[in-house]
């Protein structure tokens, strides 16, 4: 009898737990509990590409700056300091950048001529790359040098809204007054950037030939290289060709440069050993991004004079292509030699230079720049006057965005 009662004491205490512990089995497995939403979360894919977006660019109510590359080599010091002088505003913002191929004291000398000008000491907007990058004709060192240039305006050039890239054998055909006036009513997210999907006999001598840069690694300058085998076309993107003159956004040029979904990279890698990177890193890059590929406008504002078909190098301008330079309607042309008579009858007639001089503008009489730095450039800096030159960019501009078919245009 006692032995029977000492096992119901017990027995009714276990009985009750699995009572309880059944009950709290059957919720649990009804209830969501926290450890379970968790899990289910993890199993969305979360990319941080899609928390990323396009930087915004400046009010279109406001003027526009302008960011420049200009760049040259050996012999071309002085050609380089007149085309500043023919592009120079104390709104934009300027690079200038003479290869390693320049002599020493041809280099020496253009940091000289910039810290001895007072006007660009003052408005702060120039500057020289002192560290010269070794530039190879036709290899990816030229777009290298022209990211260079660009990451050192985005971290130094404050607000600006388009990037341009010259050599010192561009020249302008209207005044940055011209320039800037006819861009004041143009969307700033729009890359001018001439380029085609049709590249034609490139696949063969340009996309398929393997090349090496040997100014990737070499402080001596040389020719490119090539290897004997050649390779496939790209399946992982499509190539693009064009001009490898461009005036880029200021967003695009921050995509190259950080490339948050790492496009640009791969790109970049996959040129460093295409021949002419220049005429087709940017124009791929730009098409393949979702993001930029309707911003494009097919045309690089040039005047260029080519054989037909094209040579690898365009005809050098003279007097004689004056007419077509102007009836063209383009901001520049290229390629000039050094002092070419046709640069003394753009100044006189187009810009309105004076030897050795500034390009007037609401800034800028035309007389001595140096001496009007505080009392009338500072102050007139926002204003603009615009001249013939603006009439013949804004019938450019129209007719390339009134295109009936702009919309189906890009990247084509």
């Amino acid at each position: 009898m006692e032995l029977t009662i000492k096992k119901t004491k017990w027995m009714v205490p276990l009985a009750f737990a699995l009572l309880i512990s059944f009950f709290l089995i059957i919720f649990t497995l009804s209830t969501k509990t926290p450890f379970q939403k968790s899990s289910i979360k993890a199993k969305v894919p979360i990319f941080v590409e899609s928390k990323l977006h396009i930087p915004s660019t400046r009010p279109i109510s406001t003027i526009p700056k302008l960011a420049y590359l200009i760049s040259g080599s050996s012999g071309d010091g002085e050609s380089l300091k007149r085309t500043l002088k023919a592009l120079y505003h104390p709104l934009n913002q300027y690079v200038v950048h003479l290869d390693l191929e320049a002599p020493a004291d041809e280099r020496l000398e253009l940091v000289n001529f910039v810290k001895r000008e007072p006007l660009f000491v003052e408005v702060g907007n120039v500057r020289v790359v002192v560290r010269s990058n070794l530039v190879t004709y036709r290899g990816p060192t030229m777009v290298s040098n022209t990211l260079h240039a660009a990451a050192i305006l985005l971290k130094e050039g404050g607000e600006w809204d388009w990037f341009i890239n010259l050599s010192a054998s561009d020249y302008p055909l209207v005044t940055q007054d011209d320039l800037l006036h006819t861009f004041s009513t143009v969307p700033r997210e729009l890359n001018f950037i001439e380029h085609t999907s049709d590249i034609g006999w490139k696949e063969y001598h340009r996309a398929r030939p393997v090349i090496i840069d040997s100014g990737l690694y070499s402080l001596n300058k040389s020719d490119l290289f090539w290897i004997p085998q050649k390779r496939s076309m790209p399946t992982a993107f499509k190539l693009f060709t064009g001009s490898a003159w461009t005036m880029l956004s200021r967003p695009f040029m921050e995509y190259l440069l950080w490339g948050w979904d790492n496009l640009p990279r791969i790109v970049l890698m996959y040129y460093a050993n295409f021949l002419s990177t220049p005429e087709g890193y940017f124009h791929t890059v730009i098409c393949n991004a979702e993001e930029f590929r309707n911003t494009t406008v097919n045309h690089d504002l040039h005047f260029i004079s080519w054989d037909s078909p094209p040579k690898q190098h365009p005809h050098v301008l003279t007097l004689k292509d004056y007419k077509n330079m102007v009836d063209s309607n383009a901001s520049f042309a290229r390629k000039f030699r050094r002092n070419e008579p046709v640069l003394d009858k753009i100044d006189s007639e187009l810009l309105g230079r004076k030897v050795d001089g500034f390009v007037p503008g609401s800034w800028f009489d035309g007389g001595d720049a140096n001496s009007t730095i505080s009392q009338y450039i500072l102050r007139n800096i926002t204003s603009l006057r615009p001249g013939p030159g603006a009439q013949r960019m804004k019938s450019l501009i129209s007719s390339l965005l009134s295109d009936k078919d702009f919309g189906s245009k890009h990247c084509i």
